[in-house]
């Protein structure tokens, strides 16, 4: 997905993405106080042509049949696509710095070089 979400989209997205379970609009609306069912829906639309969720199921809402929706692209995935388009030709670890700067939690950034050991590991193993 190339297309940067707005961010009514974007608060879309990330109940979706928290979600274990597809979710019909009126579920989206009720985990976001400041989104309304016609916001959602029109979020839904332009998410769905985009590629970024499909329908997942079709169930009965009482007596109306309601559409139920899940991500197909994963936050991971879209953050990537986004941080390219804003860092540009800047270097990745650029952005890894700043990152590894801003943060204050040793527990976090214990978690980041364990990750960065693992992937090292398997790129040298190939």
């Amino acid at each position: 997905m190339k297309k940067k979400l707005s961010r009514q989209q974007l608060e879309v997205m990330k109940i979706l993405w928290d979600s274990e379970v597809p979710l019909k609009a009126s579920d989206i609306v009720n985990k976001h106080a400041s989104l309304n069912i016609n916001t959602v829906q029109a979020c839904l639309r332009v998410l769905i042509k985009a590629e970024a969720i499909e329908v997942a199921d079709i169930i009965y809402s009482g007596t109306v049949l309601s559409r139920c929706y899940r991500p197909l692209i994963s936050k991971d995935q879209y953050f990537n696509d986004t941080y390219k388009d804003i860092i540009g030709e800047a270097t990745r670890s650029s952005l890894i710095a700043s990152l590894i700067k801003s943060e204050t939690n040793v527990a976090e950034l214990n978690i980041l070089k364990d990750l960065i050991d693992k992937r090292k590991k398997e790129l040298e193993e190939k």
